[in-house]
């Protein structure tokens, strides 16, 4: 088996990075039908690409893992194939997910993946869940973009730890704003507590 490379590739969940600002100023309806790169989602239609775009944060973390293996797989499709196996609930024109407990049966079965649901998890006990696993898939405010500000709540938006330790935790930011808050962003264990649910998905690959 070949060596993993170093550093873990980074994606967006919107195909073009920095489109985050202008989704949170008008919405992702809205903001990415102006995104010329949409395709590259794998979304047959570009309807079908902003209803998604804004809901698969947790595919974009399951494309940098499966790209560290040099496995690339368009987000919306990924979605579209944990959708088959309960991950995600879709009526109409709204989207329920990512659900952990179906989305592990997903990677475990179509990729191979260890994967496990973890809850009631202090900040402190991440560098423990990353010295067995590679990765730690973690529920956070989307408000972590912003470090210096105190989110309205915790949760709802996930994120790719690929590092931690008792001084410095690094992360990749599916809809990270800038270069610095997308991949490899950076926090000190009591700031990243400041955003975290204490819920996630320890991956190995």
């Amino acid at each position: 088996m070949k060596p993993l490379p170093e550093a873990v590739p980074f994606f967006s969940q919107w195909e073009t990075p920095d489109m985050t600002m202008d989704v949170l100023a008008e919405g992702a309806g809205v903001a990415l039908r102006r995104d010329p790169l949409w395709q590259g989602s794998g979304a047959r239609t570009l309807d079908e690409y902003a209803l998604w775009a804004a809901n698969i944060c947790g595919m974009a973390c399951l494309k940098m893992i499966l790209a560290t293996r040099g496995e690339i797989v368009p987000t919306i499709e990924l979605a579209r194939r944990c959708t088959g196996y309960g991950g995600y609930v879709v009526n109409e024109d709204t989207i329920k997910g990512l659900i952990y407990a179906p989305f592990v049966s997903f990677v475990r079965e179509a990729f191979g993946l260890r994967a496990e649901v973890m809850t009631n998890v202090a900040t402190a006990e991440i560098p423990v869940i990353l010295a067995g696993s590679r990765f730690f898939i973690a529920s956070v405010s989307s408000w972590i973009r912003w470090p210096d500000r105190e989110p309205p709540s915790k949760g709802g938006h996930l994120v790719l730890v690929t590092s931690a330790s008792q001084q410095d935790f690094r992360f990749h930011n599916p809809s990270g704003h800038t270069r610095a808050t997308q991949a490899n962003a950076s926090l000190a264990p009591s700031d990243f507590d400041r955003f975290f649910a204490n819920r996630g998905i320890a991956v190995t690959i």
